[in-house]
């Protein structure tokens, strides 16, 4: 890929840059879910559709072999630009503690099929990356470890969560529209023509 610029969808330098040739190559998409607005029932409601096939609970120490290797068998899943870019986890990122929290989906033969991760900020939450392994995908898996997390969350004082994502994902477009989220920012990815 070229230069690129990531733009919010109505900053002034889109139209310009389009005219010069940029040409977009992605959009995404950021959205928000207040603790005043949140839907327990529907929360509880999206995770109780999966009891019974799959086990939904935060990320402890002794599952982070588990995600690590959901993590890279998914690498590639991840649609969109540099904007929605997933950054394969390691070491470190992968570990859970007091500023990122985990919560997965176990099947019952014990295999981790879904995670999703956050990053706290006193009340304030931002999802790092919420992901399902292919064979799981258009379940529900997916949007009830992201309403298990939002119920930990807001027992845990949160107020404001964020998420975002590519606008060609429509699972976590849908995921997050279940929970709640309401869509507030819009993102161009713009390329740069070749000389």
């Amino acid at each position: 890929m070229g230069d690129v610029r990531v733009l919010p969808e109505d900053h002034p330098d889109v139209e310009g840059l389009r005219r010069a040739g940029w040409t977009v190559v992605a959009r995404s998409w950021a959205g928000q879910l207040d603790a005043a607005r949140a839907d327990r029932a529907r929360l509880r409601a999206l995770v109780q559709r999966v009891d019974g096939v799959v086990t939904i609970r935060a990320v402890s120490e002794a599952d982070l072999a588990a995600v690590s290797a959901l993590d890279a068998a998914t690498i590639d899943d991840y649609p969109g630009s540099v904007a929605t870019q997933h950054t394969p986890l390691d070491h470190e990122t992968v570990r859970v503690h007091g500023g990122r929290r985990g919560f997965g989906a176990w099947s019952p033969d014990g295999a981790l099929v879904a995670v999703t991760y956050v990053d706290r900020v006193g009340a304030d939450v931002e999802t790092h990356f919420t992901v399902v392994a292919p064979g799981w995908r258009g379940r529900g898996v997916g949007s009830a470890v992201k309403a298990a997390s939002v119920l930990a969350l807001l027992d845990d004082g949160v107020e404001r969560f964020r998420t975002g994502g590519s606008s060609d994902n429509a699972g976590i477009i849908a995921a997050n529209t279940a929970l709640g989220y309401v869509r507030d920012e819009e993102w161009v990815t713009l390329e740069r023509p070749a000389p």
